[in-house]
């Protein structure tokens, strides 16, 4: 009698914010022994050359305004790839596990005892920092560096936030996913006691061919932003270290 086929493995691979070459060694290597790539909007493209030209590629990201598959059709969509044998792929773009909802695909795969691994990557915010040419964290008057997301899962801006953390003068902050709520916020930072002239950066598209760096600040860059939507993937870094005169030229 033929015993049960056993249940394949899955990698969790970073694909960084979207140039090939921020990918790391390992992000490679599990790329090029890849049974199936389940992958993010952001993470296709040229990243997904680096899979076996036999394997099944299946588009799996999430855009906001935009058709896309919901979380739980994502999650059984990975055990049941797994469940098939072989090494699977999740790509996930930037790094896995900031603000990419990694845990519930780790839960689902917990659940169906199917192993997997993690493989970090360079996360947008750093890639925009690179790219304007400026440090995130600054010996005395940068100490900390936040991370929040821009909204909530339906969209808006998320309740509860901790404004007294965000209006932080000496923290660096970077708003993920902000772009259709960041004039919102910017009224509740400018009311909590930002100062409205606190240095900001748009980050477009960042290392790839439509990357856009716009000097801001707060205020202004809430008001621009609220006349002028747009799709395109978008990072808000706002504190003293992202002054006018220190974006690369």
């Amino acid at each position: 009698m033929t015993g049960a086929a056993e249940p394949g493995r899955v990698t969790f691979v970073s694909s960084g914010p979207g140039d090939p070459e921020l990918l790391t060694l390992r992000a490679v290597a599990r790329l090029r022994t890849a049974d199936a790539v389940l992958f993010d909007d952001l993470s296709a493209g040229p990243i997904l050359s680096h899979a076996p030209a036999e394997a099944d590629l299946v588009a799996v990201g999430k855009r906001a305004g935009r058709p896309s598959p919901n979380q739980d059709h994502v999650s059984r969509l990975l055990v049941d790839y797994a469940r098939g044998g072989g090494h699977v792929v999740r790509l996930k773009s930037g790094d896995a596990g900031i603000f990419g909802r990694l845990e519930e695909e780790l839960a689902a795969l917990e659940a169906a005892a199917i192993p997997y691994e993690i493989v970090p990557g360079v996360t947008a915010a750093s890639a925009a920092a690179a790219a304007a040419g400026l440090p995130l964290t600054r010996r005395l008057t940068a100490r900390r560096l936040q991370f929040v997301t821009g909204h909530d899962v339906t969209g808006a801006l998320p309740e509860g936030l901790n404004m007294a953390a965000l209006t932080d003068a000496q923290a660096t902050t970077v708003v993920y996913m902000g772009r259709r709520t960041f004039a919102a916020l910017a009224e509740r930072l400018i009311a909590g006691g930002l100062p409205p002239d606190t240095p900001a950066l748009l980050a477009e598209g960042i290392s790839t061919g439509a990357q856009r760096i716009a000097e801001s600040t707060v205020a202004r860059l809430g008001t621009e932003l609220a006349a002028a939507p747009s799709s395109a993937p978008t990072l808000i870094l706002y504190g003293a270290l992202a002054r006018a005169g220190l974006i690369a030229r």
